[in-house]
């Protein structure tokens, strides 16, 4: 069976059994993670602005009327 490992310091974490903090080692290394997602550490890739999908194609905004219509 393989040891998991702590995502933060990388020291061997005990089994959830034996551990409440799981799948951190320690109560420390679980309360690091929390500030990291409350300070946007972790963030998912944002879609480039080409590849949005409810965008409309360049001059072509409906509230636009064309000047020489």
């Amino acid at each position: 069976m393989s040891v998991a490992h702590c995502p933060i310091c990388k020291k061997p974490a005990p089994p959830r059994s034996e551990n409440s903090s799981f799948p951190f080692c320690s109560r420390r290394c679980r309360a690091v993670d929390l500030g990291r997602w409350l300070g946007e550490e972790y963030r998912m890739p944002d879609r480039q602005a080409a590849e949005t999908e409810d965008e409309l194609p360049a001059g072509s905004h409906p509230d636009r009327q064309r000047e020489d219509a």
